[in-house]
């Protein structure tokens, strides 16, 4: 499984899960966030980082001119839309979309239709946050058919990850965050090591 680590920020941080396996990076533009941000400090990153790892730029409600704008300044391949987004944003984002939602019970599986040409992700919903819950009990409410076909995210760390390598279904890539801290925006060199020696082993 592809694997993305988000809420990147700072260098050694970045370098660490890069060396680790990590095949995407992923840098919070949500002021709100405490894995916030700014575009020029990750341009300095990104600029040192292997050309072959993805950087992954994570927006909530924001428009489609800043999100491009932020693109061109952090160097960036791909945007993650973690809010209220409208399906009409695609059109108008400059580099490939990850589109992101927050998974409950009573989730309506079928406006998952409205997103064409993006990839899904799948994290827990919380009222009171956007992403970085560390909730992983929306995992058995995803069908089989979207599973398979989606990024995991939400609550995944090293104590559960072999429960997900065992299952039946596997998701497309995993997107770890929380779960690979020490504190919020700041990751944990052992547990991102030890992650990696799990899912490879």
């Amino acid at each position: 499984m592809k694997t993305k680590i988000c809420g990147i920020t700072n260098y050694v941080d970045a370098i660490l899960c890069e060396s680790a396996g990590a095949d995407a990076l992923g840098f919070v533009f949500y002021e709100k966030s405490p894995r916030f941000i700014h575009p020029e400090t990750v341009r300095a990153i990104t600029a040192k980082l292997h050309p072959f790892i993805i950087k992954v730029g994570v927006f909530v409600n924001s428009s489609p001119e800043y999100i491009n704008e932020v693109v061109r300044i952090a160097g960036l391949n791909m945007a993650q839309l973690h809010g209220d987004e409208s399906p009409v944003i695609l059109e108008a984002i400059s580099v490939p979309v990850i589109r992101a939602f927050r998974i409950s019970p009573d989730f309506n599986w079928d406006i998952l239709d409205a997103w064409r040409g993006c990839s899904f992700l799948f994290d827990a919903f919380n009222a009171k946050q956007y992403g970085g819950t560390g909730i992983s009990t929306h995992h058995n409410l995803i069908p089989p058919a979207r599973y398979g076909n989606a990024i995991l995210a939400g609550g995944i760390t090293v104590e559960n990850i072999g429960e997900i390598i065992a299952r039946k279904e596997k998701p497309l890539a995993l997107d770890i965050s929380s779960g690979l801290e020490s504190s919020p925006g700041k990751k944990d060199a052992t547990r991102v090591q030890n992650f990696y020696k799990i899912l490879r082993g």
